[in-house]
């Protein structure tokens, strides 16, 4: 068990980052509904942080003596899939995050875009990447 210890070492390690990541991922999804920026801001370089961690103890894990061995233990396998079930938690709530972002971006759009037509509704116009935006262009000018 010399090589076991290890490597049952990192994996756990691995765990307890791909904990700290999905709740990062739940309190970032917290920031989008609320519109709460400095939330994000932080909550992304914590994000990084943590996902250098993770790459860093795949390394380790990879550079592991005897992996192929390890492989066929069956603790080795049960930890792997723990790991890999916390990952795909991770890779969920991201998704979720995703999603909540693109549908609060699409009503911003539809909010600016209502705006600008009530603002200037006989100069509503499309710019040539097909944004509505005001031609304000003739007014006030005197010939």
């Amino acid at each position: 068990m010399t090589t076991a210890s290890p490597a049952l070492s990192l994996l756990a390690q691995q765990q307890e980052h791909l904990r700290v990541l999905l709740s990062l991922l739940q309190t970032e999804f917290s920031a989008i509904s609320a519109r709460d920026i400095a939330a994000l801001e932080k909550g992304s370089a914590d994000k990084i942080s943590c996902l250098e961690q993770i790459q860093h103890l795949d390394q380790q894990i990879s550079q592991v003596p005897a992996l192929a061995q390890l492989k066929t233990e069956q603790w080795f396998v049960d930890s792997v899939k723990a790991v890999d079930s916390i990952l795909a938690q991770c890779k969920e709530q991201n998704e979720i995050n995703r999603m909540t972002l693109e549908q609060s971006q699409l009503v911003i759009e539809r909010f600016k875009h209502e705006l600008l037509q009530n603002r200037g509704k006989s100069g509503l116009t499309y710019n040539s990447k097909g944004k509505p935006s005001v031609d304000s262009l003739g007014k006030g000018i005197k010939a």
